[in-house]
């Protein structure tokens, strides 16, 4: 779990099998997964780089996609170790390498991922649980006062009012405000 100016109510990375514990890198922001993917096969990308694919949370999404597409197209390309991967979507227990997902609060309701610009630093330290945009207190309180939400990728159905109704991933990404009550349990 790490926590930082990034994700104030936590991410997550999967760290078995890592090799680098501290990856610090300038920002490639994409809005979607399939922008980030057609970057990613084109090799529009450097070794170094954080790409951050934000809007695919619980409400940008709707529905935490995962991401694994796009990290094995970066592990085919053996770019795995040299790039880091941000989202506030998710990952599989097959992902490899610095991914990091369930940033929370996610991008599309405001969250810090959406005021990171390419370009922006951004420090991932394992060892220590952090995550964070490199940038000063004052430039992020004006980004934050320039955002827009994004425009619903559904305007109707089902997934638009799953999308006005969902949590975040810290509280998970449910419907409803608490655990579901059996009727089998006392309390």
């Amino acid at each position: 779990m790490l926590k930082g100016n990034l994700c104030p109510d936590g991410a997550l990375i999967k760290v078995a099998g890592l090799a680098v514990l501290v990856h610090e890198g300038p920002a490639r922001v994409f809005e979607c997964e399939e922008d980030c993917v057609r970057a990613v096969e084109a090799r529009a990308y450097q070794a170094g780089e954080v790409l951050i694919v934000r809007n695919e949370g619980p409400v940008g999404g709707p529905g935490m996609r995962e991401m694994l597409g796009v990290t094995a197209i970066i592990y085919g390309q053996q770019m795995g170790e040299k790039v880091a991967l941000i989202t506030d979507g998710r990952f599989s227990g097959a992902t490899r390498g610095i991914c990091v997902g369930h940033v929370s609060p996610e991008a599309a309701i405001g969250g810090p991922l959406a005021l990171v610009r390419d370009g922006d630093r951004v420090r991932i330290d394992i060892e220590n649980r952090r995550m964070d945009l490199i940038a000063g207190e004052d430039e992020l309180n004006a980004r934050r006062a320039a955002w827009r939400p994004p425009v619903p990728r559904h305007k109707s159905g089902l997934l638009a009012k799953y999308a006005k109704l969902v949590g975040q991933a810290n509280l998970g990404a449910v419907i409803h405000e608490g655990g579901a009550e059996w009727p089998w349990f006392d309390h």
